[in-house]
């Protein structure tokens, strides 16, 4: 049973940090600075540090008992998958969010999938199996057929890119706009650097769950004490750079200028952080290999989210027979990879 919990968490963790881009495509003229200012102050800083300031008693006590090693470690990890993620929300507007998160996925995923298992983790990951074990192998399987899987999503963005330059000026200004080739090469490196979220938790929770249980802390709020130690860098990272943006343009009186984008940013915010914390207790519930299994079915399930945001915001639009039937067979294929990894988990 808590196997088929833990499933279902990375399974809804996937599709919450798939669809997290979707008001950028529902606000007309977004601010980004701003935007991404109030979106990573509230989901990374805010919302998590409330809660563990509200939760645990001595929060002082947790690090000390931890060390300031591992929270180091897992910082420098996260700051990583903060210059990912800031070059994410570049290249969503450059290329599209359907082609950026499957791209991403594939990179981030072989990093995140395969560490793991050579170099393991905290806790109950330190009891992961070997690469070229049983399972190990099961789930080198699954990986390569969710590469299969992107490999397809990454030639049916390159089929509708050209479609839509087969369109009118006026159509393609509705579509993701932006060098398409310095697109591909920001989010390859976004993708190498998007798995340190995942190995931030990997290699910290162990010791910090540890520490917020003897202060008597739930499954939940102990998880919430991971990630608000440990992916603070990766945070800072994203405010500070939006703080850097908003000096550059002299744009700070549009950070409340914009309600939509506030109520938007600070909603977003909640969904990441959601979707993050439902990750690591997946993860942990899946047992030794859940760093592994669990961060690559989230990636798949984030891949399709990242679709079903590419279709509901137009970028398909008028793009119909083989670019289209080719993203079909992609997501048919991605499923088809979370089956065969659910199955390494039972090996």
């Amino acid at each position: 049973m808590e196997i088929l919990i833990g499933l279902v968490l990375v399974v809804l963790a996937g599709l919450g940090t798939g669809t997290a881009a979707w008001p950028m495509k529902k606000i007309k003229e977004l601010h980004f600075e701003q935007y991404l200012f109030v979106f990573m102050l509230t989901g990374i800083i805010i919302y998590p540090w409330l809660v563990v300031v509200v939760k645990i008693p001595d929060l002082g006590g947790v690090i000390k008992t931890v060390g300031l090693k591992p929270l180091l470690i897992s910082n420098l990890l996260s700051i990583c998958w903060g210059i990912a993620n800031v070059l994410y929300l570049v290249c969503v507007v450059r290329i599209g969010a359907a082609l950026t998160g499957a791209i991403l996925s594939a990179a981030g995923m072989s990093v995140g999938v395969i560490m793991p298992m050579i170099f393991k983790g905290s806790g109950l990951f330190g009891n992961a199996p070997g690469l070229w074990s049983t399972a190990g192998i099961v789930i080198m399987v699954g990986l390569i057929v969710i590469l299969i899987g992107i490999a397809l999503v990454s030639a049916a963005g390159f089929g509708r890119e050209k479609v839509l330059h087969q369109k009118t000026e006026l159509k393609k200004n509705k579509q993701a706009s932006g060098s398409f080739r310095n697109g591909l090469v920001l989010v390859i490196l976004a993708g190498f650097l998007s798995s340190g979220l995942s190995l931030a938790f990997v290699y910290s929770q162990g010791p910090v769950i540890e520490a917020a249980r003897s202060q008597g802390a739930g499954d939940i709020t102990a998880n919430f004490t991971v990630w608000a130690l440990c992916i603070l860098g990766g945070g800072l990272v994203n405010v500070l750079y939006a703080v850097f943006l908003m000096a550059k343009n002299n744009s700070w009186k549009r950070l409340f200028s914009r309600k939509d984008e506030l109520l938007y940013g600070s909603i977003i915010g909640l969904q990441f952080i959601g979707s993050i914390i439902l990750l690591g207790r997946g993860m942990v519930l899946l047992g030794a290999l859940g760093a592994s299994v669990g961060f690559a079915i989230q990636q798949s399930m984030q891949v399709i989210g990242n679709q079903l945001v590419g279709f509901i915001g137009g970028e398909w639009e008028g793009v119909h027979g083989k670019p289209r039937n080719t993203m079909y067979l992609a997501i048919a294929i991605i499923l088809a990879a979370v089956i065969i990894l659910a199955f390494s988990n039972t090996i």
